[in-house]
């Protein structure tokens, strides 16, 4: 998956400066795009996010034309590439047409507005009101209809109720002429249920931020995934990224908080291959070494930075993601130790074992018993290999290897 960030994607900070890049972002290897709020943004008490919609059934004019956004999909689609919207359900703008519907809102004692959260530039919609449930549906289907989208990434997911998620997913799905992905940007167990095909990875990006920067044990993967996937059915997952809108504007880049090129390679690796869907966020795959800072407007992506062996290393990642069946779909079971994330996906007669040192030191890991004197081959350069009892890995190196 790879995140679309229109403001800083280009200059134009448009529709068009994104179709442009359609095949660069074909050959990293990505098979979706999601795109993040196209809608015209709110102007009323605002901050300029474009998660205060003004307009749930319009484009706003600062990224382009309905047909701009059509070509873009269509460019997207003879690529093999889907698309997903970007749908803002919790709230909307103070200065939404829906805010004459006073019912359509939650509001105080005294009969005001109230806003969610410390998110004082929208205005929070009242879910225990039918027809503002069935008016979000229908804005969402008529996307999939006037700009052939393939599915939503949803919000805010956890704010809505689970049964407004389970009404509207129910709904889209009855539309035959598509196939839909809903991706949550949320982490409540109930997503899986209302009928989300992923909950974000919010949990294992804090806990890889702990590994990396408190020295936290790379045993405490383990646990996330445990948690990560409680109520997930066979095909529902987490995305997982090394970045996002978010905390590349909060916390940083992939190469501030991930130990620079190396050693955000070595989590990469881990998020592509573990046990999520790996995204990317625009700009990741060159090395960006600043922020795109909110709300979004401040800063652009320099295509032109000269960081091949960056883009290249993301290519080979997810080059063998993508025709390695085992990495996709595999069963997976760890053998992590405090400083190496280690483990095996196995589908079928395929196998694939990863080790990656998280640890911007060397280390000496202890093969397992399960793996010891076992033959492999080098996923990337064929050679083979036969682990012994111990294998040696230098700062924020890892190994892919085959069956």
């Amino acid at each position: 998956m790879y995140q679309v960030n229109m403001r800083s994607f280009s200059k134009g900070g448009d529709f068009k400066g994104v179709t442009a890049r359609l095949d660069s972002i074909k050959a990293l290897g990505i098979n979706m795009i999601y795109i993040m709020p196209i809608y015209p943004v709110g102007i009323l008490k605002a901050k300029n996010s474009p998660y205060a919609t003004k307009d749930y059934n319009a484009v706003g004019s600062e990224f382009g034309t309905l047909d701009d956004l059509r070509a873009l999909i269509d460019g997207a689609h003879k690529r093999k590439i889907a698309v997903m919207l970007d749908i803002v359900a919790n709230h909307t703008s103070w200065d939404n047409p829906w805010i004459v519907n006073k019912s359509w809102y939650v509001t105080d004692t005294a009969g005001n507005i109230k806003y969610p959260r410390d998110w004082e530039d929208v205005a929070q919609l009242n879910f225990k009101n039918n027809d503002m449930r069935l008016a979000l549906i229908k804005s969402m289907k008529l996307w999939v209809l006037k700009a052939n989208i393939d599915g939503f990434r949803c919000d805010f997911a956890d704010g809505p109720p689970a049964d407004f998620w389970k009404q509207a997913i129910d709904t889209l799905r009855n539309m035959k002429s598509h196939r839909l992905l809903f991706l949550a940007e949320g982490s409540r167990d109930s997503n899986y249920a209302a009928g989300f095909d992923y909950n974000f990875g919010f949990n294992f990006f804090g806990n890889l931020k702990g590994i990396y920067k408190n020295n936290k044990s790379v045993k405490s993967i383990d646990a996330v995934n445990a948690r990560d996937y409680k109520g997930a059915a066979d095909g529902q997952g987490i995305v997982r990224y090394l970045t996002n809108h978010d905390v590349n504007s909060s916390d940083g880049t992939p190469l501030d908080l991930f130990g620079g090129k190396k050693g955000s390679m070595a989590a990469f690796v881990i998020v592509a291959y573990m046990q999520g869907i790996p995204m990317i966020y625009n700009g990741q795959e060159i090395g960006t070494p600043f922020r795109l800072a909110f709300p979004f407007t401040n800063s652009h992506i320099d295509w032109s930075l000269n960081n091949q062996d960056v883009t290249a290393e993301y290519k080979k990642i997810i080059a063998f993601r993508n025709k390695n069946e085992a990495v996709r779909r595999g069963v997976l079971t760890s053998y992590s130790s405090d400083d190496v994330c280690a483990f095996t996906k196995i589908e079928g007669s395929k196998k694939v074992l990863v080790l990656s040192n998280l640890r911007d030191k060397p280390v000496t890991y202890t093969i397992p018993s399960a793996l010891e004197n076992s033959s492999w081959k080098d996923a990337f350069n064929g050679l083979r290999t036969k682990l012994g009892s111990t294998i040696h890995l230098d700062p924020y190196s890892y190994m892919v290897l085959k069956n």
